[in-house]
């Protein structure tokens, strides 16, 4: 199967009332995984890759891990950019296969933020590819992009509703109290304004930075209209701690494919317990 666009996803998820997850990818092992997890639930997925994956993997190899990928699954895979943050990366993506992008101006002015997401989203309809915007700053780390917590400004709904009225963008990422990378302690989502949101933007809601989101929270935000939940670091805690189990019972073990095997496997039971909890397994 080829990959699809995002939004063909989301769609589909918006009209059914749950969500697709939206794991990040770094390596082969993690693509695979993703993908196995996928296909054990029967569910549609949307593998990521960030700047700092990019940076690591390399583009063609990113692309190509995951083309090989959906070519051989029997679910719907897309390909996204997370948190693209200049109009000539995003491009660069687009052109090497990216079936979906999201361009990150969440920390321009509002008007700035819409002229860069019409740029882009002029060269994204023209090939069929979906684009999610961000309005409003997450708290934590993403790679290389930092937001301190008594920075991390939430989503105004008002404006949420400027923004897609000016853009036509196809998702949007929304700050309402999550945080990239590990929290500190439980985070405290703010419902009332996730709704309120939704009542005043008819598209699908992105939820980033929802490791260590309690599973009941995630489930009331999916409730109010969240359609693509964002997980990355339970992903890296499932690698290490399986690798570091290996190396621990197996210390004079050389060969990577005995001690990444369990690593792979330990992802893709976190992911299948994610795609059950948001409510795409057998939707494929």
């Amino acid at each position: 199967m080829s990959l699809v666009p995002v939004k063909n996803l989301l769609e589909k998820a918006e009209r059914e009332g749950y969500a697709v997850g939206a794991f990040n990818c770094n390596n082969m092992e993690i693509v695979q995984a993703i993908v196995d997890a996928a296909e054990a639930e029967k569910s549609p997925v949307i593998i990521q890759a960030s700047q700092g994956a990019i940076k690591y993997a390399g583009l063609k190899y990113i692309v190509a891990l995951v083309q090989v990928a959906a070519e051989q699954s029997t679910v719907p895979v897309a390909l996204h950019l997370d948190h693209g943050t200049g109009f000539e990366q995003v491009i660069k993506c687009i052109r090497y296969g990216f079936s979906s992008v999201m361009i990150d101006g969440s920390k321009l002015p509002l008007e700035e933020n819409i002229a860069l997401t019409n740029k882009v989203m002029e060269v994204a309809r023209a090939v069929g590819v979906s684009v999610e915007a961000e309005l409003g700053k997450i708290g934590g780390t993403e790679d290389d992009i930092y937001v301190h917590e008594r920075d991390a400004l939430f989503t105004d709904p008002e404006e949420a509703r400027v923004f897609v009225e000016k853009t036509g963008v196809d998702s949007l990422a929304v700050a309402i109290g999550t945080a990239h990378g590990q929290y500190k302690g439980e985070p405290k989502l703010d419902f009332p304004r996730l709704e309120k949101i939704k009542s005043l933007v008819k598209i699908p809601i992105v939820l980033h930075g929802s490791s260590g989101v309690p599973d009941e929270a995630i489930k009331q935000a999916i409730k109010l209209g969240v359609r693509k939940v964002n997980i990355d670091t339970n992903i890296r805690e499932a690698f290490v701690k399986g690798v570091r189990e290996t190396i621990d019972n197996n210390p004079k073990e050389i060969d990577p494919r005995k001690i990444l095997g369990p690593a792979k496997k330990a992802m893709t039971d976190i992911i299948r317990e994610k795609i059950r909890l948001f409510g795409s397994s057998g939707k494929a």
